[in-house]
């Protein structure tokens, strides 16, 4: 096992065993829990690239998270060192009906060769991804699944718009997630990043924002807004203290900001503070992850 593989299993609370359907399901808990879906380096200006291992040195010895194409880039890194088949998919967040514009906008993992008594077929859909979104595997056929207080549906999309169509609940910050069944490369991705992670067009250079999945619900950070939502409903609150919302970003988040410099964040919480603002007063209640279908549709780069 090398280095980077045990730093990330000990990020994650794991020790290596072998591949089966029960250990990816404990992996992706624990990396959705542990592991945040997070933007901070957008506005702490770190020129992140989505290559996976540099990904996966981020979260095994960094206490850092990303977004899709890194979380997921990552993971697929860690679940091939494991042992576990995996493939690297083309995927499409929308806000209201699929479009195939918004292809390409996320990445998706199938892993392969996993039957279980419930799952003869042994193809998973994993997705580290998505915020708020799965908590544990779901087994690539269709059908309705219930994890925590969310209900999610699959199913195969012949002749629409991908292969497969991932419903999300409606407690969720998006509708639902296009993807393609045929295996892709990491390098497709980059135009879209470039365009996430560097244009003043991209809605992830409008906020910063934290997303953390469990089993009761999930936490979300938003400017300085942070928001639990479980089976009881949604309850928010605005961390409007530099210091405290520091210690949430790391104490609720698992978000190490301890290398950025004094003045990197005082920009990001200045920026924060503003579409706090900006958010309180046009009653904006639309995510980072709907923006880019819209902008997709718009002509954004793919």
């Amino acid at each position: 096992m090398t280095a980077l593989t045990a730093a990330y299993l000990d990020r994650l609370g794991l020790d290596r065993e072998p591949p089966s359907a029960a250990a990816l399901d404990r992996i992706h808990r624990r990396h959705v829990e542990r592991v945040t879906y997070e933007t901070t380096w957008i506005h702490l200006g770190e020129p992140w690239t989505i290559d996976p291992t540099d990904a996966a040195q981020r979260i095994a010895t960094a206490g850092r998270g990303g977004y899709c194409f890194h979380l997921n880039g990552a993971l697929s890194t860690l679940l091939t060192e494991l042992g576990y088949d995996v493939t690297l998919h083309i995927g499409g967040v929308h806000r209201a009906a699929p479009d195939e514009a918004d292809l390409h906008n996320h990445l998706v993992l199938l892993v392969h060769g996993l039957p279980t008594p419930g799952h003869p077929d042994g193809t998973w859909y994993v997705d580290a991804g998505l915020g708020d979104a799965l908590h544990a595997p779901l087994p690539l056929r269709a059908g309705e699944f219930e994890q925590g207080p969310m209900t999610f549906r699959l199913e195969p999309t012949p002749g629409g718009v991908g292969d497969w169509h991932f419903t999300h609940d409606t407690l969720g910050s998006f509708a639902g997630m296009s993807f393609s069944t045929a295996p892709t490369d990491i390098a497709v991705f980059a135009a879209r990043h470039e365009f996430l992670a560097r244009s003043a067009e991209s809605p992830f250079a409008r906020t910063v924002t934290a997303q953390l999945r469990d089993a009761d619900g999930t936490t979300v950070l938003r400017g300085l807004r942070v928001t639990r939502t479980d089976r009881t409903g949604s309850t928010a609150h605005v961390v409007d203290d530099l210091d405290a919302w520091i210690d949430v970003l790391a104490s609720t988040f698992h978000v190490d900001l301890s290398a950025a410099s004094p003045a990197a964040i005082a920009g990001m919480w200045d920026r924060a503070r503003a579409a706090t603002a900006d958010d309180d007063t046009h009653d904006d209640d639309t995510d980072d992850q709907t923006d880019i279908a819209r902008l997709t549709r718009q002509g954004a780069p793919t």
